[in-house]
């Protein structure tokens, strides 16, 4: 991960009223100061209603959640996924049969086939996204919730346990997966019968279950039981810089901040490194939006697999492999593909270069927009994993040689990297420059707490 990436952030010193980030004025309550990690906006915290949220005055970020029952409901749902995980990783997945031979894959196939193709940085990227990555928010999950339930002491590295549960999340793909899955489906059709099996069924299920599972975990609730030191529990004095954390969301004063051996401020709570704002942003998202600009070409120009039928090989493209979609009816996930595999990351770059340019230029049109186009920077990037996902499919499905094959090609190595690249720059960013050049009394002079939905 790149380094800032997911960093607590320190609220400079601006002035003296509640709506200004940083500055403790005296009116709000100790214990329920909140810091908007895409604004900066210093702010009180109200009490929620049941499923209630609360939302930033000025970005309309979410900051907090009330999710009822939410460490018994996310535990089971955590066993269950766990249960549906090993069953999914240890039967086979698909089976392709084609004059009379056939082929069995499980989860892992695709990276061991890929690896042996000599794409073994596709192999990494596929096996951390689809496996280890959604298998270790699991075990991470039950680890964390277990003494949580039991009423048991914490277990040594805690805190830092949930931060990586956290930082996992954008990381595990397997719904992408599973579109990729129907893409390889409808593409071999026409060429064989495919057979699904056991783990299909549970991997199907286990996205659902571990989707439940995030939403219905509230933060705050593990927060809460981590203990804090007696200079962090302090109220903060009047006009004193306060502190942020972003990975748990703690505010303390300035005072209350640990320093490591290498002199650097750490969270009293989660202990992880405090930053201002993210370390080179500018330069971190720059360089990486500039390296993903460069392997978008050959990423659509050169082909991503090879197919080799009856001794006969086609190379495709991403875009060929839209247009075959089309020719056979499939317009549905034509679109998908053509959306996620060129538009997406197209719109992703556009996006990230706009942003950085309005910053650059110290912009102040429409913060709260072009906060909202950050965010949709984020979400969105993943789901440009479809095509590496398809051709790590048919890789593990089609192996019977002369008669049926298929091989990963250099576009896919491209391809991946933009997906990765662009994911990068998009945490390097911090939003927050977008508000820094605005004055700070711009938005949310008429309220210093933030407003409450229900839902």
């Amino acid at each position: 991960m790149v380094a800032g990436t997911g960093r607590a952030l320190i609220a400079r010193r601006v002035g003296v009223w509640p709506r200004v980030s940083g500055v403790y004025s005296g009116h709000m309550s100790a214990g329920t100061l909140t810091l908007c990690d895409d604004c900066g906006l210093l702010q009180q915290s109200p009490r929620l209603p049941p499923r209630g949220s609360a939302q930033c005055v000025r970005c309309g970020k979410t900051l907090h959640r009330h999710q009822p029952d939410s460490v018994n409901r996310t535990l089971a749902l955590t066993l269950t996924g766990l249960v549906l995980f090993i069953v999914a990783n240890s039967f086979p997945f698909l089976s392709f049969e084609m004059q009379g031979r056939s082929t069995e894959t499980t989860l892992i196939t695709g990276v061991v086939d890929l690896t042996a193709q000599g794409k073994g940085e596709v192999a990494a990227v596929v096996f951390f996204t689809s496996i280890l990555a959604p298998g270790l928010q699991l075990l991470l999950l039950l680890i964390v919730l277990t003494p949580l339930k039991l009423g048991r002491p914490l277990p040594p590295g805690f805190p830092t346990l949930f931060r990586w549960f956290k930082r996992l999340v954008p990381w595990g793909m397997m719904d992408v997966f599973m579109i990729g899955i129907l893409v390889s489906v409808v593409k071999l059709t026409d060429m064989a019968n495919i057979v699904p099996g056991l783990s299909l069924f549970a991997f199907v299920v286990l996205i659902f279950v571990l989707a439940a599972a995030q939403a219905s975990l509230a933060p705050d609730v593990v927060w809460e039981r981590v203990p804090l030191p007696p200079e962090a529990r302090r109220p903060p004095a009047r006009g004193e810089v306060v502190v942020g954390c972003d990975v748990c969301e703690l505010v303390v004063p300035a005072g209350a901040a640990k320093i490591d051996r290498q002199g650097r401020a750490r969270c009293p709570r989660c202990t992880d490194v405090l930053h201002r704002r993210k370390p080179r942003s500018l330069e971190r998202t720059w360089a990486l939006l500039i390296a993903a600009t460069i392997c978008y070409v050959p990423a659509n120009l050169y082909p991503i697999m090879a197919v080799t039928s009856l001794g006969q090989t086609q190379a495709d493209t991403i875009l060929s492999g839209v247009l075959f979609l089309l020719h056979h009816g499939m317009w549905p996930l034509a679109i998908v593909v053509f959306t996620a595999s060129i538009f997406v990351p197209l719109l992703k770059l556009l996006l990230l270069f706009f942003l950085l340019l309005s910053v650059h230029f110290k912009s102040s049109w429409q913060p709260r927009r072009r906060t909202l186009m950050y965010r949709v920077t984020e979400a969105i990037g993943r789901w440009s994993m479809v095509d590496v996902y398809v051709v790590t499919i048919l890789v593990a499905l089609v192996r019977l040689g002369n008669l049926a094959s298929i091989e990963a090609q250099a576009g896919a190595v491209f391809f991946c990297a933009v997906v990765i690249l662009t994911m990068f720059a998009a945490m390097s960013f911090d939003p927050r420059l977008i508000w820094d050049a605005m004055e700070q009394d711009h938005v949310g002079a008429r309220s210093g707490s933030p407003s409450v939905a229900a839902t």
